[in-house]
């Protein structure tokens, strides 16, 4: 099976949530987890990882250069630049890799052929380890400035099912990015079911609503998890979309201090403070996802 654990909204506890849930469940699966958050990787820092074993870079952004030395000076590629990512630079007009979007807009307008071309540049970087609960993490990284981290996820999600195959793994557990960007859309894709993260507030309500239709779309079934559920206990729509939409909660965690203490730690809450209530809660929430989805 591969479960896809999204949020929408960045900050409600997601990857808090996500490592606790591989702690608790490693012990009975076997499974590798994917951080597909390529913007800002974090399940590395929650799983206390030191070093990784492999990496593989991602060569797929196309960034703009111009020759200098047949470059006439003309100035019509900075004019032209939708992006305004060329400067002058000691008299040289000179491409900014950061902003360049390899649209290829200076190389149609320059009026010396061959003198600004497209070239290939690194996207970013997929990497593998085995974490010292003994299930590997596959994680990614992308490069300032570069795009494609909708490919990073993907190729991240290929590396995870080719060691399936070779470990005889039976599941794939991903911690998809915030929002419903390329990211997401790409950790989504292809799965079997999404676990849906949320606060109660009108704004994570908002997000995760977002989320769960990108969901939809894939036709999949969605699970809740309501994180810091104690923390505006007036606000109930929350709960009463989910319950309007069918979506199953598994379970509320109450907001305790015992998480971002464990983050300083580099621990699943779950390890580092066994006795909390959220651990408590974590772990009712991790026999429903046993009886319910992993069943």
């Amino acid at each position: 099976m591969q479960l896809v654990i999204a949020s929408g909204k960045g900050g409600v506890g997601k990857s808090t949530v996500t490592a606790s849930l591989l702690y608790l469940l490693k012990d009975e699966y076997r499974f590798v987890a994917v951080d597909a958050d390529a913007d800002a990787p974090n399940l590395d820092l929650l799983l206390g990882v030191e070093r990784w074993e492999e990496e593989r870079e991602l060569i797929g952004a196309k960034v703009a250069r111009i020759n200098t030395e047949s470059c006439i000076r003309c100035g019509i590629c900075q004019e032209r630049c939708p992006y305004d990512c060329i400067k002058v630079i000691d008299g040289d007009y000179v491409v900014s890799e950061l902003t360049c979007e390899g649209c290829n807009v200076c190389g149609l307008v320059c009026p010396v052929p061959g003198t600004i071309t497209l070239e290939e540049v690194r996207s970013g970087v997929v990497r593998k380890t085995t974490t010292r609960y003994g299930f590997p993490l596959i994680s990614a990284q992308l490069d300032v400035g570069r795009p494609n981290s909708g490919k990073l996820v993907t190729e991240e999600k290929e590396w995870a099912k080719k060691l399936m195959g070779e470990l005889g793994l039976e599941h794939m557990i991903v911690d998809s990015a915030a929002g419903i960007g390329c990211q997401v859309i790409a950790s989504i894709g292809g799965a079997d079911l999404t676990i849906l993260v949320a606060e109660p507030t009108p704004a994570s309500l908002s997000d995760v609503q977002r989320a769960y239709k990108v969901v939809q779309h894939f036709r999949q079934p969605a699970y809740l998890i309501i994180n810091k559920a104690d923390l505006n206990p007036g606000f109930t729509a929350l709960r009463e979309w989910a319950e309007a939409e069918g979506i199953p909660i598994l379970g509320e965690i109450p907001y305790d201090r015992a998480i971002p203490r464990s983050m300083s730690m580099l621990k699943p809450f779950v390890e580092a403070f066994p006795d909390s209530k959220a651990a408590d809660a974590m772990r009712e929430i991790a026999e429903k996802v046993r009886e319910e989805i992993l069943r």
